[in-house]
């Protein structure tokens, strides 16, 4: 999982600046991630906020106008807001395009009746409250896995912990990858590293740490990061794009999320939003294909993971107990 050399890649206004006395320093070899996915690459991309087959449509065939390759799609109002019929529909047209699919599981605080979490302090957030909360996102991953999700994203540490349990004992199968939500993303290497021991399998951080942050946390973890490049409101609104090359330099192997501020939010989803959804699930892929064509750029896009590849690599559990 490791790689001795970083690309090198050209920073944006890098001669302009220079040729005016104004060039930044040398980057340091030693801030750079030494990790890749396995089977090679350092980054992978992904389309989030897809909320069902319609929306999948659209983002796939925007994608192939565009030529945005695609690791990943996920959809963010949960497993629950799916029929069986469209959660085959959405699994059996991401796996014709080799493309993994991954659903939100269950019930989350921010969506139950605990008053705290509309308080300023936002209470326990999204977590999963009470053992109804659980077993209610354990069932949603019950029957996405066997609808042929392989893919599941997790908002609570309890949840993640008995996910990775159940997998450990083939309730869910062993090949399912769990992924943690942005909106309980850790934000030092300490708690990365705790988050991958209890199973996580790719990492969403807040948008907002810095390039130091995700060195420290390299050092830490091997774990596959996910980032959003362009975050929406309620994450921060982040714009991240012209730092994608040094993003990918620091926190390899990355996720590069393509979000999008300036947007409704559309959780949960229903087809009262559908125009909303249809629409930002477009522009989701034009701004991948705008950071895309940043990297080309700055010659920072050849080391792409291949496509069709999801799995995580060799990563430090906690043992597992019955």
């Amino acid at each position: 999982m490791t790689d001795a050399s970083a690309p090198a890649a050209r920073r944006p206004g890098e001669q302009a600046l220079a040729a005016l006395g104004l060039g930044a320093p040398d980057l340091s070899p030693t801030d750079a991630s030494p990790h890749t996915f396995p089977g090679g690459g350092r980054w992978r991309t992904e389309i989030p906020s897809c909320e069902g087959p319609e929306a999948l449509a659209v983002v796939l065939k925007e994608a192939s106008r565009l030529d945005v390759p695609i690791h990943r799609i996920s959809q963010g109002s949960g497993v629950w807001m799916l029929t069986d019929s469209e959660i085959t529909e959405m699994v059996e047209a991401t796996a014709e395009r080799d493309i993994e699919l991954c659903l939100f599981t269950g019930p989350r605080g921010t969506w139950d009746i605990g008053g705290s979490t509309r308080t300023d302090s936002r209470g326990a957030g999204l977590r999963a409250r009470g053992h109804d909360a659980v077993a209610g996102c354990v069932e949603d991953a019950v029957r996405a896995t066997e609808l042929g999700v392989k893919c599941l994203l997790v908002a609570d540490e309890g949840v993640l912990w008995t996910l990775h349990r159940a997998r450990a004992a083939g309730i869910v199968p062993a090949d399912t990858t769990l992924k943690v939500s942005a909106l309980i993303g850790p934000v030092n290497p300490a708690a990365y590293a705790v988050y991958e021991r209890l199973g996580a399998d790719s990492i969403n951080v807040p948008s907002d740490l810095t390039l130091d942050h995700l060195t420290e946390i390299r050092r830490a973890s091997a774990t596959p990061m996910d980032m959003y490049i362009e975050a929406p409101d309620d994450l921060g609104g982040y714009i991240r794009m012209y730092e994608v090359a040094e993003l990918i330099r620091r926190g390899a192997p990355l996720y590069l999320k393509f979000g999008l501020s300036k947007a409704p939010g559309i959780y949960p989803y229903g087809h009262h939003m559908r125009e909303l959804t249809l629409a930002t699930a477009k522009e989701r892929v034009r701004r991948g294909r705008l950071a895309l064509d940043l990297l080309a750029r700055h010659g920072a896009d050849g080391d792409m993971a291949p496509l069709g590849s999801r799995l995580p690599g060799e990563l430090r559990r906690f043992e597992t107990y019955s």
